[in-house]
């Protein structure tokens, strides 16, 4: 067979396996709803984003309007459908914006550690040696850090609010993905369609990206969708402790931190957004539990 007739070939498999993607696409929506908890975890999410994108027209009061002579209502009392804080501010909707922190520092953290840390394990797995040594011992580094405790080290480096809350948990991220995504490609880079495809003189950037990336990319989902729940957890903590988001805005983590005070008079002050973190990762890991199962295809739903 000629190179000619090797590229052609090459070229009509690619052409085969986008269109088997995208006859897949269905069927694996159709695979995740059929998994009941799967579905639960999507309704959560999709629910969370709803909720986010639409605060203000959801909420009901002004989530920064404070009240003296309202402070600490029960749930359902004048108009507050779950009262209100020791500020006299509306809890639901400090809650119904504080998604809004817990969305983005979530989404915007996993995107950074999953860019950076795809990048590294990409490079680190494909051409491995010196290279491969290096960047696999400074994420042992980065892992010799229990998670939280990265972050919160790398938030008093850089100091509070939300962007540095997004950059360090981001960075938290990255030893995660690239181990991820390095053990793919040592898998994928042994396969035929590799060889041939160096052999015909492919550049390393068009086999890394075209090839092997898009090979690599199930597992990188399911871990990124349960790595969204963790940042959530991480941004309340360090909310929680001070080193987050500041008061006034509304965030679950800080939230959590005004009501601790109150929780033996007034424990819903706390307990409201304790549940909606508790909520929201529950939902997200179920997602990512039904993600893994139906892009596996030893599974049948």
């Amino acid at each position: 067979m000629t190179t000619m007739d090797t590229t052609e070939s090459m070229n009509n498999k690619n052409n085969n396996n986008n269109e088997d993607d995208m006859e897949k696409a269905p069927n694996l929506f159709m695979r995740l709803l059929r998994n009941r908890l799967a579905a639960i975890g999507l309704f959560v999410v999709a629910l969370m984003v709803i909720t986010a994108i639409f605060a203000p027209w959801i909420a009901t009061h002004p989530p920064y309007e404070m009240d003296v002579t309202k402070t600490l209502l029960g749930i359902g009392s004048e108009g507050h459908l779950l009262g209100t804080d020791n500020y006299g501010r509306d809890i639901y909707s400090r809650l119904i914006y504080g998604s809004r922190v817990s969305l983005i520092v979530g989404v915007s953290a996993v995107l950074f550690g999953a860019i950076i840390g795809t990048i590294l394990g990409l490079v680190s797995g494909y051409f491995g040696g010196t290279l491969d040594s290096v960047i696999m011992r400074f994420m042992d580094g980065l892992f010799a850090f229990p998670f939280i405790l990265l972050a919160i080290t790398l938030m008093t480096v850089l100091g509070q609010g939300l962007f540095n809350v997004i950059l360090a948990v981001g960075i938290a991220n990255i030893p995660g993905f690239a181990r991820v995504i390095r053990g793919q490609v040592l898998s994928v880079k042994e396969e035929e369609f590799i060889e041939v495809t160096r052999s015909l003189g492919a550049r390393h950037g068009r086999i890394i990206f075209q090839h092997i990336l898009p090979n690599s990319i199930a597992p990188l989902i399911v871990y990124g969708t349960m790595s969204v729940a963790g940042a959530i957890i991480s941004e309340a903590a360090l909310s929680f402790l001070g080193l987050g988001v500041q008061p006034p805005t509304a965030s679950w983590g800080s939230m959590l931190k005004e009501g601790k005070d109150f929780l033996v008079l007034n424990p819903h002050v706390a307990t409201v957004s304790g549940l909606a973190i508790l909520i929201s990762v529950l939902g997200i890991n179920l997602l990512g539990d039904g993600l893994r199962d139906a892009l596996d295809p030893k599974m049948k739903l």
